[in-house]
């Protein structure tokens, strides 16, 4: 890869099939090479799949196939700007029936436990237009786990 600043995702042994998945559901992004092993290591073996070089929406990532020592947490998450319902439902239902989860306030975890935020523009619009609006728009969210956008502008009209 070229770039400068490469987010490192760890895998335990299953970063070919996560970075599949994300180039086939995510406009902009592809898997770009796949390494294996020089030598054996503490979880594989010489010629297993190491590291794939793929992008997120044009973000370069490596997925490290590092085994189970470490998982992922919502302490790091993708979030995704989607101009309407039928976006935010493609991103969010491509995740959570691909063996993910659903969580609240348009977070979502994918099967191999990186979190996602499909966040609908509109809901952005509505924290920035601040005050009353904002607080309306917000009360709705957090009463959501996918963003539904009709409900946001309801709650943002008051």
């Amino acid at each position: 890869m070229q770039a400068k600043n490469i987010i490192c995702l760890w895998f335990n042994n299953d970063a070919q099939d996560a970075a599949k998945f994300y180039a086939e559901t995510f406009p902009d992004s592809a898997v770009i090479a796949v390494h294996e092993a020089p030598g054996d290591y503490p979880d594989g073996k010489k010629g297993d799949v190491l590291t794939v070089e793929f992008t997120v929406m044009g973000i370069p990532c490596l997925g490290l196939n590092g085994g189970p020592t470490f998982k992922h947490s919502e302490a790091f998450s993708f979030q995704v700007a989607t101009d309407n319902q039928e976006e935010t439902d493609r991103y969010w239902n491509a995740i959570v029936d691909n063996g993910g989860t659903e969580s609240q306030c348009g977070w979502c975890k994918d099967r191999w436990g990186l979190s996602w935020q499909i966040t609908p523009r509109a809901l952005s619009d509505a924290f920035n237009a601040g005050g009353e609006e904002a607080g309306r728009a917000f009360a709705a969210m957090m009463t959501m786990q996918k963003i539904d956008i009709a409900a946001i502008e309801a709650a943002r009209r008051g």
